[in-house]
């Protein structure tokens, strides 16, 4: 005969356990199902923004080509298939799918608060480009069309990510401006980033470890088949033609030239020299670019250096009464006119 004590625990045990399982809202079970739900969704969007890429890119996607983007079984990408075609996102004829205008909507709206996300968190956070991509990769899906236009909002309508690439609007219109493969470029022809693609992941973080941005200026040196040689921000730059095929370039109109081009470096000033200050280049953003800006490094303030650190780095300025130490990094995107002693 089973002892009532025993009993009693056993039934407390099997309650408890059944209510962590199986509670409202805050249960396993139940969290387990929106996180399954929330798995799928996730894959279903990023179905729908690999197919929409494809199309602009006048690429015919495939099964194969969703298994690779995300990184999935043939039977797993049918499955999703069938979802998206069932939901009236996609139609499928055959082996051949392609967008419904619900479908290139909805993938629209992916890549718009993607874009946007990227965006705020170059301009408002210090958050390194290295990050970016990944951060946005997962906050795509957590935000809402309503979330989505209130960072716009906030941001100020942005048309373009940092990466350069056009960010959607609320109904869809992308700006488009044209642009040209950098290895193109006539030698000495002074261009513009405007564009830099952040993948595959390996080859964007070459690209940002090369100190290269959008809005940068370029002047070609050499293209060939083994080598792309370049002067941008003030160092010589030299790709593979593989990895330079990620950058995409604006030719400078004649009538800005001359202004894209005056200036030097503030890491060029020794120390007792004066230098005025032009404009805080692209690559500093955000915090970084407010805290220099909240310093007085605004164009028309004069810079003297003080001194170097022992180890080189920091550098010591004087600006507007004030000694700041600032980083080889930071200094040498700040643009400047020499002042020379006698002037």
């Amino acid at each position: 005969m089973t002892d009532p004590f025993v009993s009693l625990v056993l039934a407390i045990v099997i309650s408890v356990i059944g209510a962590w399982f199986f509670w409202p809202d805050n249960g396993v079970f139940w969290r387990w199902q929106r996180s399954r739900q929330m798995t799928e969704r996730v894959r279903r969007e990023d179905a729908l923004k690999h197919i929409h890429q494809c199309e602009i890119h006048d690429r015919r996607p495939t099964v194969q080509s969703l298994g690779g983007a995300l990184n999935m079984t043939t039977n797993d990408v049918t499955e999703i298939l069938a979802a998206l075609e069932s939901s009236e996102l996609l139609k499928v004829e055959g082996h051949v799918f392609s967008l419904t205008l619900s479908g290139r909507d909805y993938a629209l709206q992916i890549i718009r608060s993607h874009r946007l996300w990227e965006r705020y968190l170059a301009d408002a956070t210090g958050f390194g480009e290295e990050e970016w991509h990944e951060q946005a990769e997962w906050f795509e899906h957590q935000l809402t069309p309503e979330d989505t236009a209130r960072l716009d909002a906030k941001l100020g309508h942005p048309t373009h990510d940092p990466h350069g690439d056009p960010i959607p609007s609320a109904s869809g219109k992308m700006v488009y401006g044209e642009r040209m493969a950098m290895s193109t470029l006539d030698v000495d022809k002074p261009a513009r980033i405007v564009h830099i693609e952040d993948e595959p992941e390996a080859v964007y973080a070459q690209l940002v470890a090369e100190g290269l941005h959008v809005g940068m200026t370029v002047r070609l040196i050499e293209s060939t088949s083994r080598r792309v040689r370049f002067w941008s921000g003030g160092d010589e730059h030299t790709l593979a033609p593989v990895i330079a095929a990620n950058i995409a370039v604006q030719l400078i109109p004649e009538e800005d030239r001359e202004e894209e081009f005056i200036g030097d470096s503030l890491t060029n000033l020794k120390p007792g020299q004066n230098g005025q200050v032009i404009r805080i280049g692209p690559q500093i953003r955000g915090v970084e670019r407010r805290r220099l800006m909240d310093l007085g490094v605004l164009p028309g303030t004069i810079i003297q250096s003080e001194m170097n650190s022992p180890m080189g780095d920091p550098t010591a300025y004087r600006i507007r009464g004030a000694v700041i130490a600032l980083r080889a990094s930071q200094a040498g995107n700040i643009h400047i006119v020499p002042i020379e002693e006698n002037s």
